[in-house]
């Protein structure tokens, strides 16, 4: 424990190292251009300045070193080393976030590059898994929900991970394509729309409606068969799944999906979701 404790603290620092490198960098851009661009303009349009704009700054600049600025210009100085530093802070936070979304973009569009037929020959892994249906028991030839329960708790799984992961229903798990019909037959619209509907409304329902848009539904037609193909995305926030009258925490492990106990599930919590410490 004392390790993990180190370990994050070395983290921590190494962020806040980030973070002031950044508001130091604004910062110097905001005395550096910001105030004396602020300072030419305003001599321009004054027209008590015949220098260029480099020279002006290069004036300016000496006046700071020198210790020759008047009381006026060091205060607009640091207001605009403030700003820079501000400037700077918000820059970094906004490339995380479109960064986080232009590698999820990528990701997805790697994952829809790949060829539906090559991704079942080369079976069930870590990233991926196969479902026979979604609400069919092909054992029994009857409805069975809880076939439901075991398709969410693998969307979990993959939520909670750190990749995206695909889930194929309607492909058994040796890889023979059985095809969505029997599902259709249990749903109010018998077709593609109704199956994504039902799918969609089990995930808002079961883990959240905010987790919607990080699956991804598509159809395939193999073999004159529908399959339908779930790309997930990892969450933004740990997903649990009520179960017996309990959450439980799932987590893919090899060809699998487990569920952890609590305190696994707050080490796997505070290892993937750094905001969650």
């Amino acid at each position: 424990m004392k390790r993990f404790f180190l370990l994050m603290l070395t983290i921590w620092r190494q962020k806040l190292w980030i973070y002031l490198s950044v508001a130091l960098t604004g910062a110097v851009i905001g005395i550096f251009v910001l105030a004396p661009s602020y300072d030419y303009i305003n001599a321009r349009e004054q027209t008590v300045d015949p220098l260029s704009s480099i020279g002006y700054v290069l004036k300016q600049l000496g006046a700071l070193f020198t210790g020759q600025l008047s009381h006026d210009n060091a205060m607009l100085i640091i207001f605009y080393a403030e700003i820079g530093a501000m400037l700077g802070l918000l820059s970094l936070v906004l490339y995380k976030f479109i960064h986080k979304r232009i590698v999820n973009i990528d990701h997805l569009k790697t994952e829809l590059d790949k060829d539906l037929s090559s991704i079942i020959q080369k079976g069930e892994g870590s990233a991926l898994e196969f479902k026979s249906s979604l609400r069919w028991d092909m054992t029994e030839s009857r409805v069975n929900r809880s076939l439901e329960g075991v398709v969410l708790k693998t969307l979990a799984g993959f939520l909670n991970s750190h990749l995206s992961g695909t889930l194929l229903i309607g492909v058994a798990d040796d890889g023979q394509i059985i095809g969505l019909d029997k599902d259709y037959q249990t749903l109010k619209k018998p077709n593609q729309d109704g199956f994504e509907q039902n799918i969609m409304a089990a995930i808002a329902n079961n883990l959240g409606a905010d987790l919607c848009q990080f699956v991804h539904v598509l159809f395939h037609v193999i073999d004159n068969k529908d399959v339908c193909r779930l790309i997930v995305s990892p969450a933004p926030r740990p997903v649990f799944l009520e179960q017996g009258n309990a959450p439980k925490f799932f987590v893919r492990t090899g060809g699998g999906t487990r569920d952890l106990n609590i305190q696994e599930a707050l080490d796997y919590i505070h290892g993937r979701w750094k905001r969650f410490k």
